[in-house]
């Protein structure tokens, strides 16, 4: 086990142990990136007040979310295709943050199926719902979510098309990958990740194929997946979900201080302030530069919840002074995944664990639920950039 001090020395072995295709698709955003660029480096444009003479002892970072207690507050968000990360690659972070302590969702475009993660872990998880056009397949698959005893239903609102990722449609990605010159080229140098794919049956989407109606392999996936997003979502259909998955619902992809108020009447349980990590919308502000327009919009009428840009234990620490009552890592336990497999996401919840746990108590402060906007300094042209 190497020695693993922050999240970008996982990033670092995940490049070098997966195949370009699959850490390229994790490691980019669309168009020019200026949106994943910016959502990260506007956390580095926050401070942190120190507090001295403070007693830090008896320090606590939990907390809970959506009513659901977690050993602190972050959660593995969904992220399509990480079972081409490393072999079984939901199961694997599933059962991490099972043993953490933290919520992990499964993403509709996963490759492990909602059935394969409830037979391999013993509390339940939530489950992110793309919204398709075919309705029986969007009934099924909300009814399976429910027999799995899923948590919560993550309904994302920002992917009703498609925005392009350059780098996904220059290395012809694919699960599982297309055998080419370049990705044999590729693949032959990652002879540990091959070795386990030639161990598991499980190399598709798993909760679309020979679940959608046509869609039996590769062949036909590609073009079902490509015409199946809705774009006609709306708020009447969103409560025609809501009413037939009848649990705990969050809006994933809120952006807007006007959207969140909807969000906030219509009832959702939390909301998630996200931009897709900079994969969809380029050129929109930041989710941690958005987030305090939207905390002053809905207060506490909704719990709001955070993602995309979050690298470290301090971001995490940023995002819950500026008003998120709990947040959501993406890439950051994909990097641990592709780079040491199961242990890898538990290295990098300890990361992010470790961070937060020392940085709350140098801003003096002994329970993560008393972090609020005292305890950070944010640029005043933040509020008067743009009108």
């Amino acid at each position: 086990m190497p020695v693993i001090t922050c999240i970008d020395d996982l990033k670092r072995l995940h490049k070098a142990r997966t195949p370009r295709m699959f850490y390229d698709y994790a490691e980019s955003g669309s168009y020019t990136e200026q949106t994943f660029r910016e959502n990260t480096t506007d956390f580095s444009k926050i401070r942190l007040r120190q507090k001295v003479a403070v007693d830090m002892t008896g320090r606590s970072l939990a907390s809970d979310m959506v009513g659901l207690p977690v050993s602190m507050p972050v959660g593995l968000a969904p992220v399509g295709m990480t079972g081409m990360q490393r072999a079984d690659g939901e199961i694997k972070a599933a059962r991490a943050a099972e043993a953490f302590g933290v919520p992990f969702c499964l993403s509709t475009m996963s490759i492990c199926s909602i059935e394969d993660v409830a037979l391999h872990t013993t509390r339940p998880f939530m489950f992110q719902l793309y919204v398709m056009k075919d309705q029986e397949f969007l009934e099924n698959i909300i009814a399976r979510a429910k027999a799995a005893n899923c948590s919560a239903l993550v309904l994302t609102l920002d992917l009703q098309i498609l925005g392009q990722r350059h780098k996904d449609l220059k290395n012809g990605l694919s699960a599982p990958p297309k055998l080419t010159p370049s990705s044999i080229a590729d693949l032959a140098t990652r002879w540990r990740w091959g070795i386990e794919m030639l161990q598991t049956k499980r190399r598709f989407f798993g909760n679309i194929v020979g679940h959608a109606k046509g869609v039996t392999d590769t062949a036909n996936l590609a073009s079902w997946t490509a015409e199946q997003f809705d774009p006609q979502l709306d708020w009447t259909k969103i409560a025609r979900i809501r009413d037939l998955w009848g649990g705990k619902l969050i809006l994933k992809g809120i952006l807007d201080a006007e959207d969140a108020r909807i969000a906030a009447d219509f009832g959702a349980d939390a909301i998630v302030v996200s931009n897709h990590g900079g994969r969809q919308l380029d050129g929109a502000l930041s989710s941690i530069r958005m987030l305090p327009e939207i905390v002053a919009a809905v207060g506490d009428r909704v719990e709001i919840h955070m993602d995309s840009g979050i690298r470290s234990g301090q971001d995490v620490l940023k995002a819950l002074a500026l008003g998120a009552h709990a947040t959501w890592i993406g890439r950051a336990w994909v990097h641990g995944l592709g780079a040491l497999g199961q242990e890898g996401v538990t290295a990098a919840l300890e990361v992010i664990r470790k961070e937060l746990d020392i940085t709350m108590a140098l801003c003096g402060e002994r329970d993560i639920r008393n972090v609020g906007r005292h305890n950070a300094l944010v640029p005043a042209e933040w509020s008067r950039d743009y009108v």
